[in-house]
């Protein structure tokens, strides 16, 4: 897998994210530890809105830097960024308070995605519905 493989990969997974009630500047920059797959790239939360690219960051609150298979583990809410952190699978530079909230941002997601697939499936009860209704109707013609 090639870094712009990874980067799109790792930001269609943080995209989606409900950041409006951030109200406060993050920037976070995450430094990718691979032979093939390994770069930067940055998340930043500025006025509510959530911005991911694949560049560095300067002037960032906190540096995550990693591995491939854990950052996508934790951008999917399978893995605790503290318990990674605590564990040494992830190492973090910078302000701690802030690189914190990262999670809030993957929590966030997890709930946006839990939220998706209920509204799924009572749609799909809905249309399951409306076709037995059609069914018993055109039974009873």
């Amino acid at each position: 897998m090639t870094f712009a493989d990874f980067f799109y990969e790792i930001k269609g997974k943080f995209m989606g994210a409900d950041v409006s009630d951030i109200q406060e500047h993050l920037a976070y920059q995450f430094n990718i530890e691979d032979e093939e797959a390994g770069g930067a790239f940055y998340v930043e939360v500025k006025d509510g809105v959530l911005y991911v690219e694949p560049y560095e960051y300067y002037d960032r609150d906190a540096m995550f830097i990693s591995t491939p298979e854990v950052f996508t583990k934790i951008a999917e809410g399978q893995m605790d960024p503290v318990w990674a952190f605590t564990t040494q699978k992830l190492k973090v530079e910078g302000n701690i308070d802030k690189a914190l909230k990262l999670n809030d941002i993957i929590q966030s997601k997890k709930k946006a995605l839990k939220k998706e697939v209920k509204e799924a499936k009572k749609e799909e009860k809905e249309k399951e519905k409306e076709k037995k209704k059609a069914e018993k109707n055109s039974e009873s013609k």
